[in-house]
């Protein structure tokens, strides 16, 4: 039903959008050679299934870009992650030559993270295109802004299964560059591994999701909660409030706090229609100060316009507790690990206005800081290709987290510090 819904919703607004092999997938599923959950047709699609379950996050996304690079008459690009698209693009950045290489010969290189029984599958589906690597040549050698309608100027929509929370960010970059003039669609709201809603209006500049009430069973916890929490249900949640969710995917599930938090935008023949507004796991808390996720960034964007010639790459957060020892004798505070690009280094006055903005925005935190309860901010500048060997890491395509609890994934980052 939810699938059915979007590609109603889909050709409605995009009428070409549901040509025969028409969309290409960018999205790693490791093991798991299938489309997202709610993608039911794999006649759309020009990528091979068997590309999407490589073992290698890096590799799955290369070779999906290159059978979309063939595909010069694409109606959609789809990816599973907003961040997943913006690595393969990343990726046709530094690697054009290569892999307009390998379109004119029809040949799919040997590389990290693809077996050779793959290799040769996929190379049976692949045959020489000089004329198609020659235009890649011509127009990635003119620059990189706009550059996916000039690779495929039938394109009409960029489909997101998740661009909202952190996923703004490369959603932004998105359309700034590489992604110039065109939509993004965000067709579905899924939480605890469970379809709950779909997004019925693809040209809207902000997702919002019916919640449809078969499909899972959903509770919600009103917000801010109260001292002794109970749940509503679907009939009793009111327009412009904000909720927790709690989801029972299936009968016989135990009922699953998913920390994540919903606004309630309005409604469509009496079911809500939400957006999400937050995760609570990423919520930085050294003393009970409490900063949520998206209000962190909003400090961290007003601080890099203090920084003329920065832009924003990706981030990640780490409070001190879990870097032990190595954090020194100091009262707890966060560090905040950084790539930018048109910045090399940051003077100690530079990094200290992150901290600035904070006091500013958030009282109880500038009184914990005045207190000397809680230290000031630390601020690490990383190499570039960081963030995409962190997603790598993760091991599963979910959204990037901006809190890490891992020690495991902080380390992977420290030995990327730079500044």
């Amino acid at each position: 039903q939810g699938s059915l819904l979007y590609l109603d919703a889909l050709g409605a607004a995009f009428p070409r959008a549901l040509t025969r092999r028409g969309t290409a997938l960018l999205h790693w599923t490791p093991g798991c050679p299938r489309a997202p959950a709610g993608w039911p047709l794999p006649t759309l699609y020009c990528t091979p299934a068997a590309a999407a379950a490589l073992p290698s996050r890096a590799a799955a996304l290369r070779v999906q870009l290159l059978f979309a690079l063939r595909q010069r008459a694409l109606h959609v690009l789809e990816a599973g992650l907003a961040a997943e698209l913006h690595d393969a693009l990343v990726a046709l950045r530094a690697e054009w030559p290569q892999l307009a290489r390998e379109l004119a010969l029809g040949r799919l290189s040997p590389q990290p993270g693809l077996p050779e029984v793959v290799r040769d599958q996929l190379q049976a589906l692949l045959t020489p295109a000089a004329a198609r690597a020659a235009e890649l040549r011509a127009e990635c050698a003119r620059g990189f802004e706009g550059i996916v309608l000039r690779l495929w100027p039938r394109l009409e929509v960029v489909v997101l299964r998740t661009a909202h929370g952190t996923e703004r960010l490369y959603c932004d970059s998105l359309r700034q560059a590489d992604c110039q003039g065109l939509p993004f669609y965000c067709p579905f709201y899924q939480a605890a591994g469970a379809l709950l809603g779909v997004n019925l209006w693809p040209v809207e500049p902000v997702p919002r999701f019916l919640l449809c009430p078969d499909w899972a069973f959903s509770e919600f916890l009103p917000c801010p909660a109260n001292k002794e929490p109970w749940t509503v249900l679907l009939d009793e949640l009111w327009e412009g409030r904000e909720y927790g969710l709690v989801v029972t995917a299936q009968p016989g599930d135990y009922r699953c706090r998913t920390g994540e938090v919903l606004k309630v935008a309005g409604f469509h023949k009496q079911c809500p229609v939400v957006e999400p507004v937050r995760r609570e796991s990423q919520t930085l808390s050294v003393r009970g100060e409490s900063i949520p996720e998206e209000q962190f960034c909003q400090s961290l964007c007003r601080t890099l316009r203090m920084w003329p010639g920065a832009r924003l790459m990706d981030y990640v957060c780490v409070e001190s507790s879990l870097l032990g020892d190595s954090s020194g004798p100091c009262a707890p505070h966060y560090e905040v690990f950084m790539e930018l690009q048109g910045l090399r280094d940051l003077s100690e006055g530079q990094r200290y206005k992150l901290d600035q903005c904070l006091q500013e925005d958030f009282p109880i935190y500038k009184s914990f800081r005045f207190k000397g309860s809680i230290g000031p901010l630390r601020l690490h500048l990383v190499r570039p290709g960081t963030f995409t060997r962190l997603r790598e890491a993760l091991g599963s395509p979910v959204p990037m987290p901006r809190v890490l609890h891992e020690e495991q994934l902080l380390r992977l980052i420290q030995r990327s510090v730079v500044s």
